[in-house]
């Protein structure tokens, strides 16, 4: 049963989401509130990992926008692309990560799908660091948190965020052409 508290904080994260496509700095005050709803939500449905996601997700999105309405000298920070040998390092680094809090979850807590909901977090953020520096390839990590969150918040019954986030795969692919056009341009 979808509840206000679901429809709320999904409202707010897809305000965030699509205003981040679009390259818009209002997504970073829209992020801050879905945010703050999913953590609760997500608590209720024990998924921690993904509340400790919502805080991280707070205080990065105060630091992002920051960053994009100051940029480098005073002016908006550009799209570009990450360097290849930062990212070749980031998958293996992620995926330890991953088991290793996800472990933490299994062993410590009452988690469902700890070492999945641990994927989700740890490729989140990454995908948020390379947002939060306006990187192209951003896009790309978030193409795999929505693979990995659909069926996970389908499982717990969370029907429109599983919904939204398939919609969110398809955003995170429209943005990333998107954005590889911008940065395209800005060279």
């Amino acid at each position: 049963m979808i509840g206000n508290l679901e429809i709320a904080a999904n409202v707010g994260a897809t305000a965030a989401i699509l205003l981040a496509g679009r390259n818009s700095v209002h997504t970073w005050w829209t992020g801050i509130i879905g945010c703050a709803l999913f953590s609760v939500l997500f608590y209720q449905s024990k998924l921690y990992a993904d509340v400790a996601l919502q805080g991280f997700f707070i205080v990065s999105s105060v630091v992002g926008w920051v960053q994009w309405r100051r940029g480098r000298e005073g002016s908006a920070l550009p799209i570009s692309h990450a360097k290849i040998g930062a990212l070749a390092w980031i998958v293996p680094a992620g995926v330890a990560a991953a088991a290793a809090y996800g472990a933490l979850l299994h062993h410590y807590t009452d988690a469902y799908a700890p070492f999945i909901d641990s994927a989700v977090l740890v490729f989140s953020v990454v995908a948020q660091l390379l947002l939060m520096q306006r990187k192209v390839e951003n896009w790309a990590f978030w193409i795999l948190v929505n693979t990995v969150a659909v069926p996970l918040y389908a499982s717990r019954g969370l029907y429109l965020t599983a919904f939204l986030y398939a919609c969110y795969w398809v955003n995170a692919i429209v943005s990333w052409l998107w954005w590889r056009r911008l940065a395209r341009q800005g060279a």
